[in-house]
């Protein structure tokens, strides 16, 4: 048995939640996150509690069915708390700044790289070096984040670059470590 896919999604007060056939909605004042799930599984809501129901023991229905559940509690969280990365940058002159939903990065380039959020995500800055990303849906905040790294990965020698804060960088040890480990 799952037990992911079977614990119940309690739903707070102040979300609204619609199910019709395989597409559910989640609203709150935050915003409103809709998805459409496989059509074996099923959604029901019951006394506040969202449950997620598999028709076989299927290897694919096993599967499916910890993932609607967990997809389903990651939009219920969504719009009551939100989400968000936080990402770092290390390197000297390294520093962003933001303008309206655009993201100006200076990160050893030479000229500063222009980065435009998507709709949903609100991107905020710290001080000059950490970066905010916010936003209700989980996936689209992970993979806005994971762009905005890949324009400078952290480098392997010095670190210098974009990495996600509490990230540990292993560095290599370069030309002069190789030399001392020999002798």
């Amino acid at each position: 048995m799952s037990r992911i896919g079977l614990m119940p999604i309690p739903i707070p007060p102040e979300v609204k939640v619609s199910i019709k056939g395989s597409e559910v909605t989640v609203e709150s004042k935050k915003g409103k996150l809709s998805r459409s799930f496989h059509p074996d599984m099923s959604i029901t809501l019951e006394d506040g509690m969202l449950m997620v129901a598999r028709p076989t023991d299927n290897r694919i229905h096993r599967s499916l069915h910890g993932l609607t559940r967990s997809l389903l509690a990651n939009m219920v969280n969504g719009v009551t708390k939100g989400f968000e990365k936080v990402l770092e940058l290390s390197g000297v002159g390294y520093r962003a700044q933001v303008a309206g939903n655009k993201l100006s990065l200076q990160v050893g380039f030479n000229r500063p790289i222009e980065f435009t959020s998507p709709q949903g995500i609100e991107v905020m800055i710290e001080g000059t070096n950490r970066i905010k990303v916010i936003g209700i849906d989980r996936e689209l905040v992970g993979q806005t984040a994971a762009r905005i790294k890949a324009i400078r990965p952290p480098d392997g020698y010095k670190g210098k670059g974009i990495k996600y804060a509490g990230e540990k960088l292993r560095l290599k040890p370069g030309k002069a470590g190789k030399a001392a480990q020999k002798g």
